[in-house]
Order: C-alpha cells, then structure tokens, then sequence
C-alpha cells in the first residue's frame, strides 16, 4: 500500500482503504446509500483489504471508519431476503463470523471511529475492534429481536466487550444506548464531540503507532487468547508469552533506553 493512495479509488468500491506515512491505515465502509449495511460483497472486501494488511509490515494501527451519516446498520436485509435459502444464509453468518475473527486475530490494534448508528452486526463490528471512539450523536443497538431474527451472532462480540447482564439487556430490549451509557458498559472508549471525532481518532492512533510493532502484536494475540481461559490457564500462559517477548530485542532495547534515561529506538 503505497502512503496516502486508496487501494479502491473508485466510490463504487464498497471498501476503501488508505495508509499514511505514519503507520496507520484506514478503512472506510463505502456504502453511505445503505448506512454501510454489511452485504456480502462489502464484507468480502474487508476481509481482503485485512488479509493486505496484515501482510504490510508498514501498518502499525488500523482505523475502521465509514463513509455517510451512519457507521453501519448491519446486515443488508434486502439481500438477505432476495436470497433467504439455508445455504445462502449459512454463507452469509459465516462469512461475517470470518470477518469478526479476522479482526480479533490481526496482529495489529482495530480502532473503530463510530458516527450515527451502530445496530446488529453493526454493534458487532465495533465490539469486534480493539477499540472505539465515537462522537456523542452515536448510537448502539441489537434490535433483531423486534424484527424476529434475534441478534445471536452479534451477542457473540457484544457479550465479550460489555457485562453479561447488559448484553441480556441490549438483546432482549433491542433498543438502543446512547454514547454515554456505551462509553459506561465499556462498548466505547471515549466519547467526544462530533466536530472533533477524526482528529481524536488520529491522534489515538498515532500514539500507538509509536509503540513497538511486533511486541504489539504479541500482546494483542495474548489479551484475546487469555481472556476465556481459567485463572490458573491464563497465568501460565501469559508467563510463557512473557518469556519469549523479553528475548524480543525491542524488550531489551525498551529496557536498556529507561534504565539509561533515553528515547527507545525500536526495530522497523
């Protein structure tokens, strides 16, 4: 990916994707018409553009930000309708759950940049981020509930990233939360003004641009790995995780820099 270039220049494409001289790459859903509605072919493109990603060792952090008024409705359910086999359908869920996999296991931190709506699948994508900010207009549902196709895949992520009573509740009301009480549940990580949502995003990036890539990327994978296992099983685990990153020369450089009172340099 080449600095500042989309890789999909035309508006047409569902996905585009650009990556500055810093380190941080964005992808924008490109749907605006249909408040970026998660169709098969724009999850297809996702899944593309996260597999060049995570092959770029330019790319320290990712923004996931969408075009238009509203972040994203979730599924598209015109399309679902126009094609509602059993085969179709599995596809559909399983191509999403490779989509919401896939941003879990990039071993590079998913920042999700949230305006207007996030509902059903759309609250998955944000639950499935490392992390998010979102301006003080947004809004987070799982409403499948009141259209009778309840929310269970999306209950996968959300019941992951906020209490377990609170995911019962926003799957069983279907109504949405506010930026405040997402930003209390722990769904957001801060709430800021509409007006400065891109740069607050920017500078959050940037910041963890500048940390060590490759001891990033350990942590990342170990924070997922860890948080379903025991007590006891996440002890040993991350004990071992912790013996291979201190023989990482960024370890040693990390070190050796705030023993000596000076800027690490890290590696790349």
């Amino acid at each position: 990916m080449s600095a500042a270039q989309p890789l999909a220049a035309a508006d047409a494409e569902p996905v585009l994707l650009r990556q500055d001289e810093g380190g941080v790459a964005t992808l924008t859903l490109n749907r605006p018409g249909a408040r970026n509605a998660l169709s098969l072919g724009l999850m297809g493109a996702l899944l593309d553009a996260l597999g060049a990603i995570r092959s770029d060792d330019s790319v320290r952090v990712v923004v996931l930000k969408a075009a238009g008024p509203a972040f994203c409705a979730g599924h598209d359910l015109r399309e679902m309708r126009a094609n509602p086999s059993p085969e179709a359908t599995e596809h559909l869920f399983r191509t999403c759950a490779r989509l919401m996999t896939g941003l879990v296991h990039l071993p590079k931190p998913v920042i999700a940049q949230v305006q207007g709506i996030a509902t059903a699948a759309g609250c998955q994508l944000v639950a499935s981020c490392d992390l998010a900010v979102c301006e003080e207009g947004a809004r987070f549902a799982t409403p499948g509930v009141q259209i009778g196709l309840f929310c269970s895949t999306p209950m996968v992520a959300l019941s992951r990233a906020v209490p377990r009573k609170a995911a019962m509740e926003m799957l069983l009301l279907g109504e949405p939360v506010d930026a405040a009480e997402a930003l209390r549940l722990g769904l957001v990580n801060r709430v800021v003004p509409a007006a400065g949502l891109e740069a607050a995003v920017a500078e959050f990036a940037r910041r963890i641009a500048a940390k060590p890539r490759r001891v990033v990327a350990v942590g990342k994978e170990a924070f997922s790995r860890q948080i379903e296992m025991t007590l006891e099983d996440a002890y040993a685990y991350t004990a071992g995780v912790m013996t291979k990153n201190m023989a990482m020369a960024d370890a040693q450089e990390g070190i050796d820099a705030f023993l000596q009172k000076r800027t690490p340099v890290w590696e790349g």
